[in-house]
Formats: structure tokens, C-alpha cells, sequence
């Protein structure tokens, strides 16, 4: 049997994982082995619900599917050994592969800011996801939560948390001149809006300087603070920030057109561990998957891969339960329509439907 192993049960795992099994076209010879360190998906884009505390633990997960060609192996990647063609496990025997795909998701990123990492608080996994809703639910009435950075996820936290703790006293710090910097001028004044409409500040160009406990240092001037979030960037997992590969200056490994690692083109790389033309996203992730699986299928049967261009379908965001806003190709959305655009999208993916 070849051994093809998939490393992270995320949006690019699992949609790589149906990619291969949906066809029947699987080569007999081929069992997958599916490695994550939990037995069930998050569902990483809802992450700022659950911290907030509008969502359950359980709400997030989507069990992974079942087939006879598939095992799952459940523990902690520590590294990957490219030339001898085996991953290492936390606590246990290390995994031989013929085939590998990458897929570990990213984690934060802290520009080298002092005190960063240690006294702010991430929702980039669901364990570091889970202690941030325990620490911003302990927080007592009147008390003051900062979210550094005002992109999607950072927006996405203080309107949730606003509609969990109306009296929390929530403000936004951004380095940029207005929040969700990546989407046109219109949606951000929007999302402002609302902002004050429901009494979250939001404070631009701010330039964290240091942060300890229970203080943020914009410069040299002390913002205190009770719970600070982090959504200020991301990167690739050390497993790969650990990897002799050329990659780009985000840290994101540099590919062929197959996805494949030029120099082990038995190695994919999907999602945001690799350096493709989108932004990391829960969607660019799955779509590039689908692709790989289809240059996979195509290499099984000896034909030339035909690659199809990834297209996404545009970027829904909540602003708690009742408003969202969004781009659809070029087109900005607001208000409620984007909202249960939303919720219909997070229903299919429960359901392995999208």
C-alpha cells in the first residue's frame, strides 16, 4: 500500500480528504492516513463566536468523514523529515509517507512585539479559543477588553462580544487609518457605524509598542486594560516556519503549479501554509484542496493534470446576529442580507456541503 498522509483536519484537510474519496476513482493501493491533533474539524471562522460566548464548544465541530481507504492518527505534529520521507509525532512512532500533504493552518504572528504572545489572549485554536471566552466572560461589569487589529477576525470579536456583554466597555486598536483596511472604503464606514451605533470604540493608527499585563503600550502611552485579544496577523505553524524551503516573506511555502514542493514533488502544500494569490482564507484553502485533489487523480491515471482557475466566491462578515457586511467579487454588501448569507454558508459546512 502507498501511504498518502494529510497533516491538519481543517478547511484544506478535509476538503482534500472528499476531493479524493467523492469520485470512487481512489487507486485501491492508497490508504489515506488523516493526522490532527483533535478528533473532529473547528470551524475556525466562527472561533470569535465561541470566545465571545454566543457559540458552544460543540456548536464548531464537524466530525471528519469515514471510508474503508481512511485512518485517522490523533496526537501533536513536532517536525517533518522531507528527505526521509517521515513525520514526527509528539508521543508517538513517527509516520512513513509516499504522498504528503501539508495543511496546518497558521498561528498568530506577533511582529516581535515585547509581551505580545504572553499577555494577550488568541483565537487561533480551539484550545487557545477556549481559555480566551473563559478569561473575557470573568471579566466584571464595566471592565475593558482591547482587540489589537481591525481586520475581519478582530471586527468580527468585538461585535459578538458587544452582543454577549453589552456591558463590557470594548475598543478596537488598529494600526491602519480604518478598520477592515482590506475591504473598500464604503463597507468600513459601515461597520464604523455600527460601531458607534452599539458603543465600541475604535481607535486608528496605533502602534503597539509592548504590551504587559493589564496594559497595551500605544508608543510610550499605558492603555489599561483588562483582557487583551490578539488579531493583529498570522503565519504558517512553526512545523512549517521550521521547514529549509524557499518560501515567501510572509513564511508561506513557495510552490509549482501543482502545488507540489518543487524539490519533494511528492509533498502538497494547501492552504495557508502555502504561497498562492489570495489571502488565507477558509475558501482559498478548500479551493486550492479541490484543485490538488484533481491534479492527484489526473497523475493516478497517467494523464497531463488540466488545472481549472480557483475562483472565490467573495468574504461574508457578522456584526453580531441581525448584520454583516461582505464583498462579493467587486460588489460591497451591508446589512442583513450578507448576515444570512452567512448563516446559510456555516449551515452547508456543517453538513459537508460546502
Amino acid at each position: 500500500m502507498r501511504k498518502f498522509v494529510i497533516l491538519g483536519g481543517g478547511y484544506g484537510g478535509l476538503a482534500m480528504i472528499q476531493g479524493l474519496i467523492s469520485s470512487n476513482h481512489l487507486p485501491h493501493d492508497i490508504e489515506l492516513v488523516l493526522v490532527d491533533r483533535m478528533p473532529f474539524q473547528g470551524i475556525k471562522t466562527e472561533y470569535y463566536a465561541l470566545a465571545a460566548g454566543t457559540a458552544t464548544d460543540f456548536d464548531l465541530r464537524i466530525q471528519f468523514p469515514n471510508h474503508n481507504q481512511l485512518t485517522k492518527r490523533y496526537g501533536e505534529v513536532t517536525s517533518i523529515d522531507l528527505e526521509n520521507k517521515l513525520v514526527h509525532m509528539e508521543q508517538d512512532e513517527p509516520i512513513k509517507y509516499d504522498y504528503l500533504v501539508i495543511a496546518l493552518g497558521c498561528t498568530d504572528r506577533y511582529h516581535g512585539i515585547p509581551g505580545a504572545e504572553q499577555f494577550t489572549n488568541s483565537i487561533q485554536t480551539f484550545s487557545g479559543t477556549r481559555k480566551t471566552y473563559q478569561r473575557l466572560n470573568d471579566i466584571k461589569p464595566y471592565g475593558q477588553v482591547h482587540i489589537i487589529g481591525g481586520g475581519l477576525s478582530g471586527v468580527e470579536t468585538a461585535a459578538e462580544l458587544r452582543e454577549s456583554r453589552p456591558d463590557l466597555n470594548i475598543t478596537i486598536l488598529d494600526r491602519g487609518s480604518r478598520v477592515l483596511s482590506a475591504f473598500p472604503s464604503p463597507v468600513s464606514a459601515y461597520v464604523e457605524q455600527w460601531f458607534r451605533d452599539h458603543d465600541v470604540m475604535t481607535r486608528s493608527h496605533i502602534s503597539v509598542s509592548r504590551v504587559e499585563e493589564g496594559i497595551v503600550y500605544n508608543g510610550d502611552e499605558p492603555i489599561q486594560t483588562d483582557v487583551t485579544v490578539w488579531t493583529g496577523g498570522i503565519q504558517p505553524v512553526k512545523v512549517v516556519q521550521d521547514l529549509n524551503v524557499p518560501k515567501d516573506p510572509g513564511g508561506r511555502i513557495l510552490l509549482n503549479s501543482y502545488s507540489q514542493i518543487p524539490d519533494y514533488p511528492e509533498v502538497y502544500v494547501v492552504g495557508d501554509c502555502a504561497s498562492i494569490p489570495f489571502a488565507p482564507s477558509a475558501q482559498a484553502a478548500g479551493a486550492q484542496a479541490e484543485q490538488v485533489a484533481e491534479v492527484l487523480h489526473a497523475l493516478w491515471r497517467g494523464d497531463t493534470p488540466k488545472l481549472h482557475k480557483i475562483r472565490l466566491k467573495g468574504t461574508l462578515g457578522s456584526l453580531g446576529s441581525k448584520a454583516g457586511f461582505g464583498l462579493m467579487g467587486k460588489t460591497s454588501v451591508k446589512g442583513r442580507v450578507p448576515r444570512l448569507l452567512k448563516s446559510g454558508v456555516l449551515w452547508l459546512s456543517r453538513r459537508h456541503f460546502g
